[in-house]
């Protein structure tokens, strides 16, 4: 037994559809995570499935694509960090080189195109918030083209659920 894997490369396409029991799994363990001993044996106890299936499924869904991520939301600004949005405009003849450029700095959280004149926006998430502009200026040097910071003026806490 153990944790859930950690995703193995980012920026790429699922693999596979969820089946039923992912996506039972997924909807289960948006929010109220149980906080004991053997958490995947809790979740897994309400769904119908071992410990070691809950754990096994996770992986999977990783490994695969389907799930990005897992793994807690932290304040990190309370712990002495920063995040902050962050947008290039990327030509197209070289979206995938900036892609793996700016996915390579594991400061970078998240990272999405959109249709936009910046065409790539990404999350910074730094130890302290000087790492902001440290990360931001190594993007910028790796893929010759400026990025545009936009730290957060106000604060709001959505729970946002997403049924799979």
């Amino acid at each position: 037994m153990g944790e859930p894997a950690a995703p193995r490369a980012r920026g790429l396409a699922a693999s596979r559809e969820p089946d039923a029991v992912d996506r039972k799994l997924i909807n289960a363990l948006q929010g109220d995570f149980p906080l004991v001993e053997q958490p995947y044996a809790a979740v897994g106890a309400r769904l119908g499935l071992s410990e070691d299936e809950v754990i096994a499924r996770l992986n999977s869904l990783l490994e695969d694509r389907v799930l990005t991520r897992f793994g807690p939301m932290f304040q990190i600004e309370r712990m002495g960090g920063a995040f902050c949005l962050a947008a290039m405009a990327v030509p197209e003849s070289d979206w995938d080189r900036v892609v793996d450029a700016v996915n390579s700095l594991t400061e970078v959280a998240h990272n999405y195109r959109r249709t936009h004149a910046f065409n790539m926006w990404f999350v910074l998430a730094t130890g302290s918030p000087e790492g902001i502009a440290d990360a931001a200026a190594r993007i910028e040097t790796l893929t010759g083209l400026p990025v545009h910071l936009f730290p957060k003026e106000r604060e709001f806490f959505v729970e946002m659920k997403l049924d799979a």
